[in-house]
């Protein structure tokens, strides 16, 4: 059974996504090889809310980023960027002292040990975000406002503002929250751990990897995860190449006054048994077969994926297969960003049956909007 979409408000006049969190400028190697060996880099973006924004509005959605950028070039570039693809990037607040954050990265997956990164963020813009200075009637305006813990690490001020959206008010929006450890952006100690514990219980809607959670955390294994994330109506826990785990329920203690619509449609469509106040209904799906072109940018791909089927109420498989094909979409291209594919011609896909998914294997351009299942399937 499929529920209704997130949130009661009219979809015609709300905005259905904001995304709260720093972009920063990108700059791309020419090259595969280490950055002291690199000649040039190529300018693009790079954010895991604002990516998430792009994603949905490309899908059709009404999407908003809200973020705090510098008075400067490169915060001229990310708005107008970021609004390019259909973001509402009305309420990002410009900085006339703090700069735009940017970073440089290699060419090499960010799993492996040659990967590197070189941030230049500290006192950015985005850094100085507080309960004081950002505009809450645009971020709860939404019917689902989503959170990363990125935004957390990066001062005292930014962790108050998530406390802040997280706890429950009336009016709430659904809350979204996407782990994402980041240990080298924490500073020191064991705080990231508890800190982004206590934001992912405080939220509807949750997606943390498996291998993140047992580096920040030490919990092993989906069931364990769960057991540790009483509280949200939805954890997705994804699992790599195995793909992804979803416990969904009615969770007790409503967070505000949206928890009969919003909250509850979060955990509505699960397949199988559940149902009653706090037991779960637990839907496994595989993830898909995908010829990797760079492993940048799928995690925020999945997230918005998955958010998109929630606002349109297909039920969790469809949910869990509608972020799957949105990260295949990612993984097939050089960047972070790219246009998913049709909504009908992912639907056809996030239909077939479970022989049929399994035999997918999905490769650069893909997502053409008319090939049909049967031109992306290889032996």
């Amino acid at each position: 059974m499929s529920g209704p979409a997130a949130g009661t408000a009219d979809a015609a006049t709300t905005t259905d996504v904001v995304c709260l969190g720093e972009s920063m400028v990108t700059f791309l190697p020419s090259q595969p090889g280490r950055l002291a060996d690199v000649p040039s880099f190529g300018r693009g973006i790079g954010g895991a809310e604002s990516n998430v924004a792009c994603a949905l509005a490309a899908a059709g959605h009404r999407a908003a980023w809200v973020g705090r950028v510098g008075a400067d070039g490169f915060g001229d570039h990310l708005v107008e960027t970021i609004a390019s693809y259909g973001v509402d990037t009305s309420a990002v607040r410009r900085d006339p002292v703090r700069p735009t954050g940017i970073y440089f990265r290699t060419a090499t997956d960010r799993g492996t040990d040659t990967h590197e990164v070189a941030y230049y963020r500290a006192g950015s813009a985005a850094s100085a975000m507080s309960p004081d200075n950002v505009p809450y009637e645009d971020l709860l305006a939404g019917r689902i406002l989503h959170l990363s813990g990125i935004t957390a690490a990066l001062s005292a001020d930014c962790l108050a503002l998530l406390r802040d959206l997280t706890a429950p008010r009336p009016g709430r929006p659904l809350v979204s929250f996407d782990v994402n450890h980041r240990p080298h952006l924490w500073r020191g100690g064991d705080a990231d751990a508890s800190v982004l514990l206590e934001l992912a219980r405080r939220a509807d809607l949750v997606f943390v990897g498996e291998d993140e959670a047992e580096e920040a955390w030490g919990i092993v294994g989906a069931e364990a995860i769960r057991a540790a994330l009483p509280e949200p109506a939805v954890v997705v826990v994804k699992r790599g190449s195995a793909g992804a785990t979803v416990f969904s329920g009615l969770r007790p203690g409503p967070r505000s006054s949206n928890a009969g619509g919003a909250g509850n449609a979060v955990g509505a469509g699960s397949s199988g048994a559940g149902g009653a106040e706090g037991a779960d209904t637990v839907t496994l799906v595989p993830a898909l077969r995908v010829d990797v072109v760079a492993a940048v940018g799928a995690g925020d791909a999945f997230a918005a994926g998955f958010l998109s089927a929630t606002l349109r109420g297909l039920p969790v498989r469809e949910r869990v297969r509608h972020g799957h094909l949105m990260a295949a979409a990612v993984l097939t291209v050089p960047g972070d960003l790219t246009d998913p594919p049709a909504r009908d011609h992912a639907d056809r896909l996030a239909a077939l049956d479970d022989d049929a998914w399994g035999r997918l294997r999905l490769g650069p351009g893909w997502t053409a909007a008319d090939r049909a299942p049967e031109e992306v399937r290889t032996p």
